[in-house]
């Protein structure tokens, strides 16, 4: 007879998928809304967000109703543990996409310079980590987290380049800056999405390694790399 607690844990796991999913398009729709300054999509992450906040709600009441009528422990208690901390980073993610949304609304069409910039490069890049950390979850596979902690280096790189590019664009006329400022806040929320994605591949790796990634990359990069030359010498 399957436990009670299974089927709860079921029915969080499918909510959560839900909510990746939900916040996976609003994604897709504000980076798109971007790039074509498509102000219908725009008006539609904003309209969807109130969805969002509802599956956060209904996530975090099934976690606390396990908490109440259960006692799970080991990779059950780490699933609910982080559950819950994905949650608040897929609304968040959520929430961001909101932000990046309500910019594009703001003007009438896309900046002269739009292409100068790197943001395609920086977008590409964040949609794969989100996409990864969502599939590392739903499939319980710690590759795909790691890889998703390794492309955030890659994102913070990218940031600091637009963040000179834009600032370059500003002091090349007075009438640059209103959008360039935009577009500044633009991609440092696509910085945040990475480092929420990752947030969230940390989580799959506590819950399927029981080990922290937090503040710890770099030795833990520096593990996998050891770990791959290793593999090498004995090929």
């Amino acid at each position: 007879m399957e436990r009670h607690l299974d089927i709860q844990l079921e029915k969080l796991r499918t909510r959560v998928i839900k909510m990746c999913s939900l916040v996976d398009e609003q994604v897709e729709y504000a980076l798109r809304a971007v790039e074509e300054h498509n102000i219908e999509l725009a008006n539609l992450v904003i309209d969807r967000d109130s969805k969002v906040d509802k599956y956060d709600l209904k996530i975090e009441r099934i976690c606390q109703k396990i908490f109440a009528l259960s006692q799970p422990v080991a990779m059950d208690l780490r699933m609910i543990m982080s559950s819950l901390t994905i949650n608040t980073n897929l609304e968040r993610i959520g929430d961001i996409a909101v932000n990046i949304a309500e910019l594009v609304r703001v003007f009438e069409s896309k900046a002269p310079y739009f292409d100068r910039v790197k943001f395609r490069e920086m977008a590409v890049i964040v949609k794969e980590m989100i996409k990864n950390s969502i599939d590392s979850f739903i499939e319980n596979d710690v590759k795909l987290a790691e890889k998703v902690v390794k492309s955030d280096d890659l994102v913070d790189e990218l940031n600091r380049e637009n963040h000179k590019i834009l600032i370059g664009i500003m002091k090349e006329s007075p009438d640059n800056i209103e959008q360039a400022v935009a577009l500044l806040s633009i991609v440092k929320h696509l910085e945040r999405l990475g480092d929420h994605a990752t947030n969230i591949a940390e989580d799959v790796y506590f819950i399927v390694e029981a080990q922290l990634l937090k503040h710890s990359y770099e030795k833990f990069l520096l593990n996998k790399m050891e770990e791959d030359n290793d593999a090498e010498s004995e090929d």
